[in-house]
Protein backbone atom coordinates (compact mmCIF):
# COMPACT_ATOMS: atom_id res chain seq x y z
CA UNK A 1 0.00 0.00 0.00
CA UNK A 2 1.50 3.52 -0.85
CA UNK A 3 -1.36 5.40 1.10
CA UNK A 4 -1.92 3.06 4.24
CA UNK A 5 -2.49 5.61 6.78
CA UNK A 6 -5.49 6.91 4.73
CA UNK A 7 -8.71 4.39 5.14
CA UNK A 8 -11.30 4.33 2.02
CA UNK A 9 -13.00 7.97 1.85
CA UNK A 10 -16.75 7.81 3.83
CA UNK A 11 -19.46 10.12 3.07
CA UNK A 12 -20.70 11.37 6.80
CA UNK A 13 -22.70 14.24 5.61
CA UNK A 14 -22.76 18.03 6.03
CA UNK A 15 -22.41 17.59 9.91
CA UNK A 16 -19.27 15.89 9.71
CA UNK A 17 -15.70 17.61 10.42
CA UNK A 18 -13.74 14.97 9.20
CA UNK A 19 -11.30 16.39 6.50
CA UNK A 20 -11.16 13.00 4.96
CA UNK A 21 -14.82 12.62 4.49
CA UNK A 22 -17.15 13.32 1.96
CA UNK A 23 -20.15 16.53 3.30
CA UNK A 24 -22.17 16.23 -0.29
CA UNK A 25 -20.78 13.37 -2.51
CA UNK A 26 -23.27 10.49 -1.68
CA UNK A 27 -22.51 7.90 -4.46
CA UNK A 28 -25.74 6.51 -3.95
CA UNK A 29 -28.21 8.87 -3.61
CA UNK A 30 -30.65 9.61 -6.15
CA UNK A 31 -31.20 12.72 -7.98
CA UNK A 32 -33.57 12.84 -11.08
CA UNK A 33 -34.05 9.41 -11.40
CA UNK A 34 -30.20 8.67 -10.97
CA UNK A 35 -27.56 7.71 -8.73
CA UNK A 36 -24.65 10.62 -7.91
CA UNK A 37 -22.05 8.30 -8.88
CA UNK A 38 -23.74 8.03 -12.54
CA UNK A 39 -24.79 11.28 -12.47
CA UNK A 40 -20.95 12.50 -11.75
CA UNK A 41 -19.32 10.08 -13.63
CA UNK A 42 -15.92 11.17 -11.74
CA UNK A 43 -12.20 10.63 -13.59
CA UNK A 44 -8.73 10.99 -12.06
CA UNK A 45 -6.21 13.16 -14.31
CA UNK A 46 -3.20 10.35 -14.46
CA UNK A 47 -0.84 13.54 -15.78
CA UNK A 48 -1.59 15.77 -12.83
CA UNK A 49 -2.51 13.42 -9.80
CA UNK A 50 0.17 10.77 -10.10
CA UNK A 51 3.00 12.45 -12.74
CA UNK A 52 3.06 16.68 -11.41
CA UNK A 53 5.41 16.99 -8.45
CA UNK A 54 4.79 20.57 -8.03
CA UNK A 55 7.81 21.98 -10.48
CA UNK A 56 6.85 25.18 -11.36
CA UNK A 57 9.33 27.61 -13.98
CA UNK A 58 11.34 28.94 -10.64
CA UNK A 59 11.02 25.56 -8.58
CA UNK A 60 11.42 21.34 -8.41
CA UNK A 61 9.09 19.40 -7.31
CA UNK A 62 8.07 19.73 -3.87
CA UNK A 63 6.53 16.12 -3.36
CA UNK A 64 8.28 12.87 -4.32
CA UNK A 65 6.45 10.85 -7.15
CA UNK A 66 8.20 7.97 -7.77
CA UNK A 67 6.26 5.97 -4.97
CA UNK A 68 9.45 4.51 -4.00
CA UNK A 69 10.48 3.03 -7.45
CA UNK A 70 14.50 3.36 -8.45
CA UNK A 71 14.65 2.38 -12.32
CA UNK A 72 11.80 4.01 -14.99
CA UNK A 73 9.68 0.96 -15.44
CA UNK A 74 9.80 0.26 -11.39
CA UNK A 75 8.53 3.83 -11.10
CA UNK A 76 5.95 3.45 -13.50
CA UNK A 77 4.61 0.47 -12.47
CA UNK A 78 4.52 1.36 -9.23
CA UNK A 79 2.17 4.52 -10.44
CA UNK A 80 -0.14 2.10 -11.59
CA UNK A 81 -0.41 0.62 -8.75
CA UNK A 82 -0.67 3.79 -6.20
CA UNK A 83 -2.98 5.40 -8.57
CA UNK A 84 -5.67 2.39 -8.50
CA UNK A 85 -5.15 2.22 -4.70
CA UNK A 86 -6.40 6.36 -4.72
CA UNK A 87 -8.96 5.83 -6.72
CA UNK A 88 -10.21 3.07 -5.04
CA UNK A 89 -10.06 4.58 -1.62
CA UNK A 90 -12.17 8.11 -2.87
CA UNK A 91 -14.46 5.73 -4.95
CA UNK A 92 -13.48 7.11 -8.32
CA UNK A 93 -14.78 5.36 -11.38
CA UNK A 94 -12.89 6.64 -13.76
CA UNK A 95 -9.35 7.89 -15.33
CA UNK A 96 -8.18 10.08 -18.16
CA UNK A 97 -3.86 9.79 -19.47
CA UNK A 98 -1.61 11.25 -21.51
CA UNK A 99 0.78 8.00 -23.21
CA UNK A 100 3.31 10.33 -21.94
CA UNK A 101 1.96 9.84 -18.30
CA UNK A 102 1.93 5.95 -17.85
CA UNK A 103 4.94 5.16 -19.02
CA UNK A 104 9.30 6.39 -19.50
CA UNK A 105 9.96 7.80 -22.23
CA UNK A 106 12.83 6.24 -24.73
CA UNK A 107 15.05 7.82 -26.43
CA UNK A 108 13.66 6.12 -29.84
CA UNK A 109 9.87 5.90 -30.73
CA UNK A 110 10.43 2.25 -30.62
CA UNK A 111 11.71 1.83 -26.95
CA UNK A 112 9.08 4.26 -25.64
CA UNK A 113 6.02 1.85 -27.45
CA UNK A 114 7.71 -1.23 -26.14
CA UNK A 115 7.66 0.83 -22.13
CA UNK A 116 4.02 1.29 -22.99
CA UNK A 117 3.49 -2.44 -23.85
CA UNK A 118 5.30 -3.11 -20.61
CA UNK A 119 2.88 -1.02 -18.16
CA UNK A 120 -0.50 -1.36 -20.28
CA UNK A 121 -1.37 -4.79 -18.78
CA UNK A 122 -0.46 -3.63 -15.70
CA UNK A 123 -3.13 -1.22 -16.03
CA UNK A 124 -5.55 -3.84 -17.22
CA UNK A 125 -5.21 -5.99 -14.28
CA UNK A 126 -5.41 -3.19 -11.74
CA UNK A 127 -8.82 -2.16 -13.71
CA UNK A 128 -10.02 -5.92 -13.59
CA UNK A 129 -9.27 -5.88 -10.13
CA UNK A 130 -10.85 -3.05 -8.90
CA UNK A 131 -13.46 -2.43 -11.83
CA UNK A 132 -12.50 1.31 -12.33
CA UNK A 133 -12.74 2.09 -15.80
CA UNK A 134 -11.11 4.15 -18.49
CA UNK A 135 -12.38 7.29 -19.88
CA UNK A 136 -10.35 8.85 -22.27
CA UNK A 137 -6.74 8.31 -23.68
CA UNK A 138 -4.85 10.71 -25.58
CA UNK A 139 -0.86 11.68 -26.80
CA UNK A 140 1.23 14.14 -25.25
CA UNK A 141 2.10 16.20 -28.38
CA UNK A 142 3.26 18.96 -27.02
CA UNK A 143 6.42 18.82 -24.25
CA UNK A 144 9.04 17.31 -26.50
CA UNK A 145 11.07 19.89 -28.12
CA UNK A 146 10.26 17.88 -31.08
CA UNK A 147 6.57 19.33 -31.00
CA UNK A 148 8.08 23.68 -30.53
CA UNK A 149 6.37 24.08 -32.77
CA UNK A 150 3.44 21.95 -32.80
CA UNK A 151 2.20 18.96 -33.95
CA UNK A 152 -0.53 18.76 -36.75
CA UNK A 153 0.54 21.85 -37.43
CA UNK A 154 4.46 21.47 -37.17
CA UNK A 155 6.39 22.95 -40.47
CA UNK A 156 8.02 19.37 -40.43
CA UNK A 157 6.87 16.70 -41.56
CA UNK A 158 8.78 14.56 -39.30
CA UNK A 159 7.12 16.14 -36.29
CA UNK A 160 3.93 15.79 -37.83
CA UNK A 161 4.88 11.63 -38.81
CA UNK A 162 5.91 11.21 -34.82
CA UNK A 163 2.43 13.16 -33.94
CA UNK A 164 0.94 10.27 -36.35
CA UNK A 165 2.33 7.25 -34.70
CA UNK A 166 1.63 8.73 -31.03
CA UNK A 167 -1.49 9.14 -31.67
CA UNK A 168 -2.08 5.40 -33.50
CA UNK A 169 -0.49 3.65 -30.36
CA UNK A 170 -2.27 5.53 -27.76
CA UNK A 171 -5.83 5.17 -29.73
CA UNK A 172 -4.89 1.02 -29.47
CA UNK A 173 -4.26 1.39 -26.33
CA UNK A 174 -7.83 3.56 -25.33
CA UNK A 175 -9.50 1.06 -27.34
CA UNK A 176 -7.78 -1.88 -25.43
CA UNK A 177 -8.56 -0.19 -21.92
CA UNK A 178 -11.90 -0.15 -23.29
CA UNK A 179 -12.30 3.88 -23.17
CA UNK A 180 -15.22 5.78 -24.67
CA UNK A 181 -13.39 8.97 -25.70
CA UNK A 182 -10.18 10.11 -27.20
CA UNK A 183 -9.28 14.23 -26.63
CA UNK A 184 -7.23 16.47 -28.96
CA UNK A 185 -6.07 19.10 -26.58
CA UNK A 186 -3.89 21.41 -29.37
CA UNK A 187 -0.93 22.23 -26.99
CA UNK A 188 0.93 24.24 -29.07
CA UNK A 189 -1.29 24.45 -32.02
CA UNK A 190 -1.32 27.68 -32.47
CA UNK A 191 0.95 30.36 -33.63
CA UNK A 192 3.45 33.20 -31.76
CA UNK A 193 3.16 35.67 -34.82
CA UNK A 194 1.93 35.46 -39.03
CA UNK A 195 4.99 36.48 -40.11
CA UNK A 196 6.82 33.22 -40.18
CA UNK A 197 3.27 31.57 -39.98
CA UNK A 198 1.02 29.97 -43.38
CA UNK A 199 -1.95 30.05 -41.33
CA UNK A 200 -4.20 27.73 -43.57
CA UNK A 201 -1.57 25.35 -44.33
CA UNK A 202 -1.86 24.65 -40.49
CA UNK A 203 -5.16 24.08 -40.54
CA UNK A 204 -5.28 21.94 -43.05
CA UNK A 205 -2.50 19.90 -42.11
CA UNK A 206 -4.20 19.99 -38.60
CA UNK A 207 -7.67 18.83 -39.77
CA UNK A 208 -6.07 16.23 -41.69
CA UNK A 209 -4.48 14.30 -38.68
CA UNK A 210 -7.64 14.54 -37.34
CA UNK A 211 -9.44 12.59 -39.79
CA UNK A 212 -6.54 10.11 -40.20
CA UNK A 213 -7.05 9.56 -36.37
CA UNK A 214 -10.60 9.08 -36.98
CA UNK A 215 -10.28 6.78 -39.87
CA UNK A 216 -7.68 4.57 -37.98
CA UNK A 217 -9.58 4.31 -34.85
CA UNK A 218 -13.10 3.48 -36.31
CA UNK A 219 -11.08 0.77 -38.36
CA UNK A 220 -9.86 -0.60 -35.02
CA UNK A 221 -13.20 -0.90 -33.32
CA UNK A 222 -13.03 2.45 -31.61
CA UNK A 223 -17.24 3.16 -31.07
CA UNK A 224 -16.40 6.50 -28.67
CA UNK A 225 -16.23 10.14 -29.53
CA UNK A 226 -13.11 11.89 -30.36
CA UNK A 227 -13.24 15.48 -28.49
CA UNK A 228 -11.33 18.90 -28.98
CA UNK A 229 -10.46 20.48 -25.71
CA UNK A 230 -10.62 24.31 -26.78
CA UNK A 231 -7.80 26.72 -25.02
CA UNK A 232 -7.52 29.85 -26.13
CA UNK A 233 -3.76 31.08 -25.48
CA UNK A 234 -0.41 29.48 -23.41
CA UNK A 235 1.69 28.44 -24.48
CA UNK A 236 1.24 29.97 -28.34
CA UNK A 237 -0.22 33.34 -28.27
CA UNK A 238 -3.23 32.40 -30.96
CA UNK A 239 -4.06 28.89 -30.42
CA UNK A 240 -5.80 27.30 -33.42
CA UNK A 241 -8.59 26.00 -31.12
CA UNK A 242 -9.40 29.05 -29.28
CA UNK A 243 -12.93 28.65 -27.79
CA UNK A 244 -15.71 26.23 -28.25
CA UNK A 245 -17.30 28.35 -31.32
CA UNK A 246 -13.77 28.92 -32.75
CA UNK A 247 -13.14 24.70 -32.76
CA UNK A 248 -17.17 23.87 -33.96
CA UNK A 249 -15.99 26.55 -37.17
CA UNK A 250 -13.32 24.48 -37.57
CA UNK A 251 -14.81 21.18 -37.10
CA UNK A 252 -17.88 22.37 -39.73
CA UNK A 253 -15.65 23.62 -42.38
CA UNK A 254 -13.59 20.04 -42.64
CA UNK A 255 -16.31 17.58 -42.28
CA UNK A 256 -15.05 16.29 -39.06
CA UNK A 257 -18.39 17.60 -36.98
CA UNK A 258 -20.13 13.98 -36.88
CA UNK A 259 -17.21 12.67 -35.13
CA UNK A 260 -15.79 15.34 -32.97
CA UNK A 261 -17.76 16.68 -29.56
CA UNK A 262 -15.92 19.40 -27.08
CA UNK A 263 -13.81 18.82 -24.08
CA UNK A 264 -15.12 21.48 -22.53
CA UNK A 265 -12.10 22.93 -19.42
CA UNK A 266 -13.53 25.69 -16.99
CA UNK A 267 -10.36 27.65 -16.38
CA UNK A 268 -9.94 27.33 -20.45
CA UNK A 269 -13.31 28.96 -20.76
CA UNK A 270 -12.51 32.10 -18.10
CA UNK A 271 -8.87 32.61 -20.04
CA UNK A 272 -10.85 33.30 -23.47
CA UNK A 273 -12.92 35.72 -21.72
CA UNK A 274 -15.93 33.30 -21.35
CA UNK A 275 -17.90 31.74 -18.09
CA UNK A 276 -17.56 27.96 -17.71
CA UNK A 277 -21.45 28.07 -18.29
CA UNK A 278 -20.78 29.67 -21.51
CA UNK A 279 -18.98 27.26 -23.29
CA UNK A 280 -21.23 24.65 -21.95
CA UNK A 281 -24.36 25.87 -23.28
CA UNK A 282 -22.57 26.51 -26.65
CA UNK A 283 -21.47 22.94 -26.80
CA UNK A 284 -24.87 21.88 -26.13
CA UNK A 285 -27.14 23.97 -28.05
CA UNK A 286 -24.75 23.08 -30.98
CA UNK A 287 -24.76 19.18 -30.40
CA UNK A 288 -21.22 18.95 -29.49
CA UNK A 289 -21.22 18.09 -25.97
CA UNK A 290 -18.88 15.59 -24.80
CA UNK A 291 -16.97 15.53 -22.05
CA UNK A 292 -15.65 18.10 -19.34
CA UNK A 293 -11.92 18.95 -17.75
CA UNK A 294 -13.34 19.64 -13.83
CA UNK A 295 -10.98 22.57 -12.87
CA UNK A 296 -11.34 26.27 -12.04
CA UNK A 297 -8.45 29.30 -12.47
CA UNK A 298 -7.81 32.05 -10.38
CA UNK A 299 -9.05 35.53 -11.70
CA UNK A 300 -6.39 37.40 -10.99
CA UNK A 301 -3.71 35.16 -12.48
CA UNK A 302 -3.84 35.21 -16.43
CA UNK A 303 -2.78 31.82 -17.12
CA UNK A 304 -3.86 27.88 -16.39
CA UNK A 305 -3.56 27.40 -12.76
CA UNK A 306 -5.26 24.18 -13.20
CA UNK A 307 -7.09 24.41 -9.54
CA UNK A 308 -9.42 21.99 -8.11
CA UNK A 309 -13.18 23.54 -8.12
CA UNK A 310 -14.48 24.75 -5.19
CA UNK A 311 -16.41 27.39 -6.08
CA UNK A 312 -20.47 26.51 -5.47
CA UNK A 313 -22.02 29.08 -8.13
CA UNK A 314 -19.89 27.92 -11.02
CA UNK A 315 -20.22 24.17 -9.57
CA UNK A 316 -24.33 24.46 -10.01
CA UNK A 317 -23.99 26.27 -13.22
CA UNK A 318 -21.84 23.46 -15.11
CA UNK A 319 -24.19 20.79 -13.48
CA UNK A 320 -27.31 22.81 -14.93
CA UNK A 321 -25.95 22.80 -18.56
CA UNK A 322 -25.14 18.78 -18.11
CA UNK A 323 -28.31 17.86 -16.87
CA UNK A 324 -29.82 20.22 -19.97
CA UNK A 325 -27.74 18.44 -22.20
CA UNK A 326 -29.26 14.71 -21.20
CA UNK A 327 -26.00 14.24 -18.87
CA UNK A 328 -22.51 12.40 -20.00
CA UNK A 329 -23.06 10.16 -22.66
CA UNK A 330 -19.10 9.28 -23.07
CA UNK A 331 -17.52 11.59 -20.98
CA UNK A 332 -17.74 12.56 -17.35
CA UNK A 333 -16.18 15.58 -14.98
CA UNK A 334 -12.20 14.87 -15.26
CA UNK A 335 -10.39 16.78 -12.80
CA UNK A 336 -7.85 18.18 -14.73
CA UNK A 337 -6.35 19.97 -11.79
CA UNK A 338 -3.53 20.01 -9.49
CA UNK A 339 -2.93 20.76 -5.73
CA UNK A 340 -0.89 23.85 -5.30
CA UNK A 341 2.98 23.47 -5.12
CA UNK A 342 2.58 24.30 -0.90
CA UNK A 343 -0.29 21.59 -0.16
CA UNK A 344 2.75 19.28 -0.29
CA UNK A 345 1.75 15.70 0.97
CA UNK A 346 -0.49 13.02 -0.16
CA UNK A 347 -3.29 13.62 2.83
CA UNK A 348 -3.37 16.97 0.98
CA UNK A 349 -4.29 15.33 -2.51
CA UNK A 350 -6.83 13.60 -0.77
CA UNK A 351 -8.35 16.39 0.38
CA UNK A 352 -7.70 17.99 -2.87
CA UNK A 353 -10.26 15.64 -4.75
CA UNK A 354 -12.65 15.11 -1.69
CA UNK A 355 -13.23 19.33 -2.45
CA UNK A 356 -13.88 18.63 -5.86
CA UNK A 357 -16.31 16.04 -5.87
CA UNK A 358 -18.03 17.59 -2.84
CA UNK A 359 -18.48 21.11 -4.48
CA UNK A 360 -19.48 19.34 -7.86
CA UNK A 361 -22.24 16.53 -5.82
CA UNK A 362 -23.78 19.91 -3.82
CA UNK A 363 -23.85 22.06 -7.46
CA UNK A 364 -25.87 18.54 -8.83
CA UNK A 365 -28.36 18.54 -5.75
CA UNK A 366 -28.77 22.45 -6.23
CA UNK A 367 -29.29 22.25 -10.19
CA UNK A 368 -31.61 19.19 -10.03
CA UNK A 369 -33.77 21.61 -7.63
CA UNK A 370 -33.60 24.16 -9.88
CA UNK A 371 -34.74 22.31 -13.64
CA UNK A 372 -37.53 20.45 -10.64
CA UNK A 373 -39.13 23.67 -10.33
CA UNK A 374 -38.59 25.40 -13.23
CA UNK A 375 -37.22 28.44 -11.72
CA UNK A 376 -35.24 29.43 -14.70
CA UNK A 377 -37.14 27.78 -17.10
CA UNK A 378 -40.56 29.42 -16.68
CA UNK A 379 -39.35 32.72 -16.91
CA UNK A 380 -37.10 32.13 -19.83
CA UNK A 381 -40.38 30.97 -21.51
CA UNK A 382 -42.72 34.04 -20.42
CA UNK A 383 -39.84 35.81 -21.97
CA UNK A 384 -39.69 34.25 -25.62
CA UNK A 385 -43.86 34.00 -25.36
CA UNK A 386 -44.24 36.60 -27.70
CA UNK A 387 -43.34 34.15 -30.42
CA UNK A 388 -45.81 32.00 -29.79
CA UNK A 389 -48.60 33.56 -31.34
CA UNK A 390 -49.17 36.38 -34.40
CA UNK A 391 -46.10 37.99 -36.20
CA UNK A 392 -43.75 36.28 -33.47
CA UNK A 393 -45.56 32.59 -34.43
CA UNK A 394 -44.61 33.09 -38.01
CA UNK A 395 -41.15 34.48 -37.40
CA UNK A 396 -40.49 31.14 -34.97
CA UNK A 397 -42.20 28.97 -37.99
CA UNK A 398 -39.92 30.34 -40.78
CA UNK A 399 -43.09 31.74 -42.64
CA UNK A 400 -42.58 35.44 -43.23
CA UNK A 401 -40.62 37.55 -45.00
CA UNK A 402 -39.23 40.91 -45.08
CA UNK A 403 -41.57 42.42 -46.99
CA UNK A 404 -44.25 40.91 -44.44
CA UNK A 405 -42.30 42.12 -41.62
CA UNK A 406 -41.70 45.61 -42.95
CA UNK A 407 -45.60 45.90 -43.64
CA UNK A 408 -46.44 44.53 -39.88
CA UNK A 409 -44.12 47.01 -38.35
CA UNK A 410 -45.44 49.86 -40.35
CA UNK A 411 -48.92 49.11 -39.34
CA UNK A 412 -48.17 48.86 -35.85
CA UNK A 413 -45.88 52.08 -35.79
CA UNK A 414 -43.47 51.09 -33.35
CA UNK A 415 -41.77 48.57 -31.27
CA UNK A 416 -42.43 48.61 -27.41
CA UNK A 417 -39.19 48.07 -25.42
CA UNK A 418 -38.36 44.37 -24.01
CA UNK A 419 -39.80 43.79 -21.04
CA UNK A 420 -37.35 43.25 -17.70
CA UNK A 421 -34.57 40.79 -18.17
CA UNK A 422 -34.28 40.33 -14.48
CA UNK A 423 -31.09 39.36 -14.31
CA UNK A 424 -30.11 40.48 -10.56
CA UNK A 425 -33.59 39.24 -9.60
CA UNK A 426 -32.01 35.62 -11.04
CA UNK A 427 -29.12 35.94 -9.89
CA UNK A 428 -30.34 36.37 -6.17
CA UNK A 429 -32.73 33.07 -7.23
CA UNK A 430 -29.83 31.13 -7.81
CA UNK A 431 -28.37 32.40 -4.75
CA UNK A 432 -31.84 31.58 -2.83
CA UNK A 433 -31.28 28.09 -3.87
CA UNK A 434 -27.83 27.33 -3.22
CA UNK A 435 -29.04 28.42 0.39
CA UNK A 436 -32.24 26.42 0.13
CA UNK A 437 -30.83 22.73 -0.67
CA UNK A 438 -27.19 23.25 1.58
CA UNK A 439 -30.24 24.20 4.38
CA UNK A 440 -32.00 20.91 3.40
CA UNK A 441 -29.37 18.80 4.03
Amino acid sequence: MFFEKISAIPFEGPGSNNPLAFQYYDPKKIVLGKSMKDHLKFAASYWHTFCAGGSDMFGVETLDKSFGGKEPIEIYINKVRAAFEFMEKLGIPYFCFHDADIAPQGETLAETQAALDKIVPVIESEMRRTGIRCLWGTANLFSHPRYMCGAGTSPNPDAFAYAAAQIKKALEITVRLGGSGYVFWGGREGYDTLLNTDMGFELDNMAYLMRLAVDYGRGIGFEGDFYIEPKPKEPTKHQYDFDVSTVLAFLRKYGLDQDFKMNVEANHATLAGHTFQHELATARVNGAFGSIDANQGDMLLGWDTDQFPTNLYDTTMCMYEVLKAGGFKTGGLNFDAKARRASNTFEDLFACYIAGMDAFAFGLLVAAKLIEDRALDSFIENRYSGYQSGIGQKIAGRETSLAELSGYILEKGAAQPTQSGAQEKLESVINHYIVKVAASL
